[in-house]
């Protein structure tokens, strides 16, 4: 590959050059990059090294020693393939030597590598040094790169070697293959950061940084030029969102001046006193709906701790000044939920409150009187300004994804509230309405708490209301780790549980049960004894509660399905609910008192915490079993940290250190992982690149000096899909 793109003369290459136009990279190899989401010489030059491995120790046959990490340069003396009798694999087996003495190395299901290293060839060999039980030391599955008389520069051996991240048929020896040579030809890449920002804080220039990054001379440079990249990476983050804060600053939002005395009466109707953080945030979401810019803010608190009171509260302060709400669920039964809620505690309002999913079509006027509507009638409704509160799922409510389902707008909507998604831009808000005058205040909730470093880095454009207490009398949930031995007795403690008249929800981390006769994957072998959903309904229904009526839920099932299931656990029709991972979010069935997590090593501690909140609701006490077959000592520290912890924020700094920000942020958040392992390894770069970046918006917001730095955020903005 190599020699082909050399000989093939690479000339100056373009950034923006689709990768496919370079003459020697084929279309098996485009689809393998593409892959990867590389398409372009950028993408590919961008696409970063994840760690690096030291080979640049040459060292001498005769003084090689055990697990040592080394390269050596070595003659091929020999080299065969032979079949192993009892496995399907072919062993390739050479020996090497050099002027001190001779080892042997050894690959598996390589054939071709005896095409390749033929006796009399010169070849640097790099690895962990290995000891066989006779003492004898070999290379296995070592790197290798033939040498010539013309070899000045080697790309995977006798030096720090690049690993990057890899999918199938595409590994980092190919992808060094393929930057080394373009790194030579590409045109001298325009640097995006103003020179004072880099001069400032010492960074590398970017043509620099961007050879140093996949071939360091040492691990130090490597990690110079990876600090240029994580400050700009960071930089243009917050440069994104002191603008789009500063953009918010400019709209108009309706000023729907809520007083006090409505806000007290609302209250009074309420058959339970607001905790002390509840009235703050409300008092913090009604200041805002009050302003006429738009409001932008995020409401957190533990599982169980009030939320949906408080948007239910802005909802309705919301509809009695004459405007819509609009309110956005993750699921249909979460949907059905709210829903439900708020009209059990505002009975008498009469501006309409509606249900809209994919199932259900559903509009309250209050005092009793609901009805079952058509869709194309309730969307009617909804667009001639008479219902006020929407309740729905995001799919239907914000943006309609097949041609069948046009997008609803609103007349007169004034306020947007998103479940569990924390973004919700300007663009789309303004997309949700006829008349462009204005822009509807966003409130977001969230159960899931966000450690401080993630909270500054990723959601500064965001204000921030806290619910720090769970509402008076909430019993605290006994939590037990459970490990095998013990499964019997805690099904004995979950059935004296039920005949006393309680609820349990069953948790599995599968749908179905895996299978061998599948095409599985190395990994997926060994999950085969991961629980699902369908084989634990088995188990429980037939032989460990027999006598027990057992439901199972999950999301290939349709809306109507889980909506009847949904609700016969809630009228106690149901004893035990096997389910996947659908509960999690905001299901409330107050007599369920125990929670039986199957699988829990498999579940980060946020979702866990999660599960545990969806118990404790009434005036029973709960119960949480986390089951595990696993004798890890890591998960049984991850699951004592749940079974200690005193809230979601400390579980979830904990969670942090456990899973990293890649897991701990979901991998859907396109780029947000990696930055946010980066803020979290430095903290004082972040600090560096937020100043950095006020202290430009401060002089000129538009970034007019600067258009380079102006095109470089819109593009890192669109790559990163945070809204």
């Amino acid at each position: 590959m190599a020699e082909i793109l050399i000989m093939g003369g690479i000339n100056h290459i373009q950034l923006s050059s689709p990768l496919s136009s370079i003459h020697g990279i084929g279309p098996r190899f485009i689809q393998k990059l593409n892959k990867l989401h590389i398409e372009t010489v950028k993408d590919l030059l961008w696409h970063f090294p994840t760690r690096y491995e030291d080979f640049s120790n040459i060292t001498k046959i005769a003084d090689l020693a055990p697990r040592e990490e080394c390269t050596i340069q070595a003659l091929v003396k020999k080299i065969n393939v032979r079949r192993a009798w009892h496995k399907r694999m072919f062993i390739i087996e050479a020996k090497l030597e050099d002027e001190t003495g001779e080892i042997r190395a050894v690959w598996f299901n390589q054939t071709y590598i005896k095409n390749i290293l033929v006796p009399g060839k010169t070849a640097n060999f790099s690895g962990k040094v290995s000891e066989s039980r006779e003492g004898e030391l070999y290379f296995s599955n070592p790197g290798y790169e033939v040498m010539t008389f013309q070899d000045k520069e080697t790309k995977h051996t006798g030096r720090i070697v690049p690993i990057y991240p890899e999918t199938k048929g595409l590994t980092s020896k190919g992808i060094r293959y393929l930057v080394q040579p373009i790194l030579k030809e590409i045109e001298k890449p325009k640097e995006s950061l103003p020179q004072k920002i880099v001069k400032q804080h010492g960074l590398l220039p970017l043509s620099e940084a961007l050879h140093i990054i996949h071939f360091p001379e040492t691990l130090d440079d490597a990690l110079e030029a990876r600090r240029r990249f994580n400050f700009e990476e960071l930089f243009l983050l917050q440069l994104h969102l002191l603008g789009e804060r500063a953009r918010l600053t400019k709209e108009k939002a309706p000023a729907l001046d809520i007083g006090v005395e409505m806000i007290k009466a609302f209250l009074e109707t309420l058959p339970f006193e607001l905790t002390p953080s509840q009235k703050q945030t409300l008092w913090e979401i009604m200041h805002d709906l009050n302003k006429p810019t738009p409001m932008n803010r995020l409401l957190q608190g533990d599982v169980g701790s009030g939320k949906t009171i408080i948007v239910a509260l802005a909802a309705i302060c919301t509809a009695h000044k004459g405007y819509q709400t609009a309110l956005m669920a993750p699921t249909e039964i979460l949907a059905r939920q709210h829903y439900h809620t708020i009209v059990k505690f505002f009975p008498d309002h009469e501006e309409g409150i509606a249900l809209l999913t994919g199932s259900e079509s559903k509009l309250s006027y209050g005092h009793g009187l609901e009805t079952d509507l058509k869709k194309p009638s309730l969307v009617k409704e909804i667009e001639s300004g008479k219902v006020h509160i929407i309740i729905g799922t995001h799919a239907l409510i914000a943006t309609s994804k097949t041609k069948k389902e046009r997008k609803i707008t609103f007349p007169s909507l004034g306020l947007v509230i998103v479940d569990e998604q924390h973004r919700f831009g300007v663009r789309q808000r303004a997309e949700l309405i006829k008349r462009k005058e204005y822009i509807p205040h966003f409130l977001s909730m969230s159960a899931t708490p966000i450690p401080r470093t993630l909270s500054l880095t990723f959601f500064s454009d965001l204000d921030l209301s806290l619910i720090t207490e769970l509402p008076k009398n909430r019993k605290s949930i006994v939590t037990s780790a459970v490990p095998p031995e013990e499964r019997t007795n805690a099904y004995t403690f979950i059935r004296n549980e039920i005949k006393k008249g309680r609820q349990a929800f069953v948790v599995c981390p599968r749908i179905e049960p895996k299978t061998e006769d599948q095409k599985l994957t190395t990994k997926e072998l060994e999950e085969l004894n991961i629980k699902s959903v369908k084989e634990e309904y088995e188990k429980l229904s037939k032989k460990i509660f027999p006598d027990l009526r057992v439901a199972m839920l999950h999301g290939k099932m349709s809306g109507e399905e889980k909506a009847k299931i949904m609700n016969s656990f809630v009228k106690n029709e149901t004893n035990i609910l096997i389910s996947t991972s659908v509960i999690e979010v905001g299901v409330d069935v107050p007599n369920a008192s125990i929670m039986m997590i199957e699988g829990s090593e498999r579940f980060g501690l946020a979702q866990l915490y999660q599960f545990k909140g969806r118990v404790g609701r009434g005036e029973h006490q709960s119960y949480c079993f986390l089951f595990t077959d696993s004798s890890s000592e890591e998960v049984k520290k991850r699951l004592t940290s749940i079974v200690e912890a005193k809230n979601g924020l400390e579980l979830a700094e904990k969670d942090l250190k456990f899973r990293g920000p890649g897991e701990f942020l979901g991998e859907g958040q396109t780029g947000m992982p990696d930055l946010a392992m980066r803020a979290l390894q430095n903290p004082q770069l972040m600090k560096d690149a937020r100043k950095s970046a006020e202290e430009i918006t401060k002089k000129d917001p538009e970034l007019l000096l600067y258009p380079d730095l102006k095109n470089a955020v819109k593009i890192f903005t669109s790559q990163i899909h945070r809204e």
